[in-house]
């Protein structure tokens, strides 16, 4: 009988420490899931709406198909050689000049917009951020005008998205709409144009608000030019370019890259984004998904010839703009409101355009502490731009 005590006791007991594991393994997972919403919010709410559409589209092969391989490579590569620009001071050099020939904030945060701005024409508006959003960084943490950071940040985000609107090659949505309809050049930019000066000026005039405060380095620390470096990192940073232009094969233009960082500095492949990396890959499935929606399809089917702009923007706030411009180039014939659409359709949601996410995991990495303001902002600021130029292309329309 004794025994038979024991042993029930026994089992209790492994019962009790098999329940009280199970709970603290539920409790470590829940701990882990809280942390990883906290950290990676836009990638949490990313991933949630990608496994919901992944219940109305069954996975199967044409999974494989949404992955733009071509713009993970660049997006891996130019990060990696930004981190080693940034081991060796680039950026800090660079910003030291600027401060020294503009003087003041505002002058500052206008050349830092517009270079951003010009830049997004020739190296599409990713690139043109991955490229210049360091360099704003470094420019206002040098004199302490941190504070100006989410502003400066936004008015480059902007300007990414809409400065490469008047070429045909400055955003992926104008390649592909150019391409698609076989625009003329004359006829793309056309119609591009009114678009473009209106949100030229609109960028001015936000920049024009903030304080023409005199800035001072904060810390001048003299860093010696790294001749040698700079030269391998810019070669590679060009090649990294020529990845996104098709003129370098992304295969092995990534595998050189990468090894000859992993030679020269192994910290600037670790310091990879790589949630911005999986971000990208979760809102390729979402967006994918979205488009083989029945119900989806049918919907852009009947609203898009009512307004073509009005809809072709909205499109842009909830599956972004370059899978709109996909979508929505088998509704319409209407490319002249179509191509607007989608390039002002790129400020608005920071899942508008993949730019903006960009941006905001840039800002976050930063200031961590400062993502709701942020998100607040880039909002109001956004919209502000949608709405304006809405009513503008509406008008000339």
């Amino acid at each position: 009988m004794a025994g038979n005590t024991y042993v029930n006791e026994e089992k209790s007991l492994k019962q009790a420490a098999g329940k009280q594991s199970g709970n603290q393994n539920r409790l470590n997972i829940n701990k882990l899931l809280t942390k990883f919403i906290k950290n990676q919010p836009v990638l949490a709410i990313a991933t949630l709406a990608m496994l919901l559409t992944c219940t109305l589209v069954p996975i199967d092969a044409a999974y494989l198909g949404y992955f733009n391989m071509r713009t993970l490579a660049t997006l891996f590569c130019t990060l990696a050689v930004v981190n080693a620009f940034a081991h060796i001071h680039t950026f800090e050099i660079i910003s030291k000049n600027i401060v020294l020939k503009l003087h003041n904030l505002r002058n500052a945060i206008l050349g830092l917009v517009f270079i951003t701005f010009f830049g997004s024409m020739l190296l599409a508006n990713d690139m043109a951020l991955l490229t210049f959003l360091p360099l704003g960084f470094y420019v206002l943490n040098s004199t302490d005008n941190k504070k100006a950071m989410a502003f400066t940040f936004i008015m480059q985000n902007i300007a990414a998205n809409l400065g490469g609107m008047v070429t045909p090659f400055g955003n992926p949505q104008n390649l592909y709409l150019y391409s698609y309809f076989q625009i003329e050049t004359w006829e793309f930019v056309k119609i591009m144009l009114p678009s473009f000066l209106g949100a030229t000026v609109l960028i001015i005039i936000c920049c024009l608000f903030v304080k023409p405060t005199h800035l001072t380095l904060k810390n001048d620390e003299d860093y010696v030019f790294d001749k040698k470096n700079t030269l391998i990192y810019a070669i590679l940073f060009v090649a990294s370019i020529l990845i996104v232009f098709r003129i370098v094969p992304y295969t092995w233009g990534t595998v050189v890259i990468t090894l000859a960082l992993f030679l020269l500095d192994k910290k600037s492949i670790k310091e990879v984004n790589y949630p911005l990396l999986a971000t990208f890959c979760v809102f390729f499935v979402f967006s994918g998904n979205m488009a083989r929606i029945p119900a989806v399809s049918a919907f852009f089917e009947y609203l898009l010839p009512k307004n073509t702009l009005l809809f072709g923007i909205l499109s842009c706030q909830f599956i972004s703009n370059v899978p709109s411009a996909v979508l929505l180039s088998h509704f319409t014939t209407d490319y002249a409101s179509l191509l607007p659409a989608v390039n002002i359709g790129g400020c608005g949601t920071l899942i508008a355009s993949l730019a903006s996410l960009i941006t905001f995991s840039e800002f976050k990495k930063h200031n961590p502490d400062q993502v709701k303001s942020y998100v607040i902002k880039f909002s109001i600021i956004n919209f502000s731009f949608v709405s304006a130029l809405f009513i503008l292309q509406s008008l000339i329309g």
